[in-house]
């Protein structure tokens, strides 16, 4: 009825025994008319009744507002705003193109594409590493050219005024474009290549950075509900990939494309940074392992991988093929390859 009062005490919401009285240490809870008291009722249900989630750290509670706490929610480039933070100049080399880069699978990718149209044409570029551990990415020139402070970015001197490009499936596309290699001229095939293309850019963070990759190697609390929910994904995804391979040689059949660029660092991740080959059971995807091998013995894919590398065998800043050279011949006696 109109004016009913509602008191309640977290005693008489956990048991629902204890009659409505004037407890003076109870919470009161004042409804006004009868829908509002519907409206309390409900409340008062979701309050105490409703099971609250296990939380880590133990007890806390998701703000209604959540703010940045400076100092206590990681260092270096984790931080909820963008721009630049230093006037840092970019370097320049002789080529067309300018790459800024380092050699993790977003970067290999373009790498990998650019040594292929060096075998196939004689394409030469300028390829500079960009160190995140020292925040190079939030340089002045490099956030004018990637606004989102990631690798890779790419400038592009053959357009006047140069010509940005950024994320690494538009830098695919454009370069793919620009020499008429690795994208199909069959309007259906290419259709398919951009399919899959854009497959990878989606995929890519439930491996990387937002998922497997931080929270079963990196992160620095093993969270078991994370790592299941982020493998779950990472093995569908697998799936999608080996089911889809059954009966081709390569992601779009017969050919060769910059789709099969895109996807194989993501792949090779998994086994050889990763190191979890054993727990995501790769041997068993079988069609995946037969494509994987095919695209890893490609002189073009090898030698993309080592460009602004993390190896011993890498190739920091690449400015032609000789680079290569001089780095195996730099590398320290004994060091294995980051190929192998």
């Amino acid at each position: 009825p109109p004016g009913v009062a509602l008191t309640t005490t977290d005693s008489v919401a956990a048991s629902m025994s204890a009659t409505p009285g004037g407890d003076s240490s109870a919470t009161r809870l004042l409804v006004f008319g009868a829908g509002a008291a519907t409206v309390g009722v409900i409340e008062l249900v979701r309050r105490y009744y409703v099971k609250r989630p296990p939380a880590l750290p133990p007890g806390y509670v998701v703000p209604t507002a959540w703010k940045y706490e400076e100092g206590k929610m990681g260092e270096g480039s984790n931080r909820p705003a963008a721009g630049a933070r230093a006037e840092k100049p970019l370097p320049r080399g002789d080529h067309a193109i300018q790459l800024y880069s380092l050699g993790t699978p977003n970067g290999c990718k373009v790498t990998i594409l650019l040594e292929e149209l060096n075998d196939l044409k004689g394409v030469e570029y300028d390829a500079y590493k960009i160190s995140l551990k020292n925040l190079d990415q939030f340089g002045s020139e490099f956030v004018a050219v990637n606004p989102n402070s990631k690798i890779p970015a790419m400038l592009d001197y053959d357009v006047s005024p140069p010509l940005r490009v950024f994320e690494s499936g538009s830098i695919l596309k454009y370069i793919a474009e620009k020499h008429g290699a690795f994208v199909p001229t069959d309007p259906a095939r290419r259709v398919e290549c951009f399919n899959w293309l854009f497959w990878q850019v989606g995929a890519a963070p439930y491996i990387g950075g937002a998922g497997l990759g931080y929270w079963h190697r990196s992160a620095p609390v093993k969270v078991k509900f994370a790592i299941d929910r982020a493998t779950i994904e990472v093995k569908r995804q697998l799936a999608v990939l080996d089911a889809h391979l059954r009966d081709k040689q390569f992601v779009c059949g017969d050919e060769y494309t910059i789709a099969d660029m895109a996807i194989w660092p993501w792949v090779m991740c998994l086994g050889r940074w990763y190191k979890a080959s054993t727990y995501l059971d790769l041997p068993s995807y079988a069609h995946l392992q037969a494509w994987y091998a095919r695209v890893d013995a490609r002189p073009a894919v090898q030698r993309g991988i080592r460009v602004n590398g993390l190896g011993p065998d890498q190739v920091a800043d690449r400015h032609s093929r000789k680079d290569f050279d001089a780095a195996e011949t730099n590398k320290p006696a004994g060091e294995s390859s980051t190929s192998k």
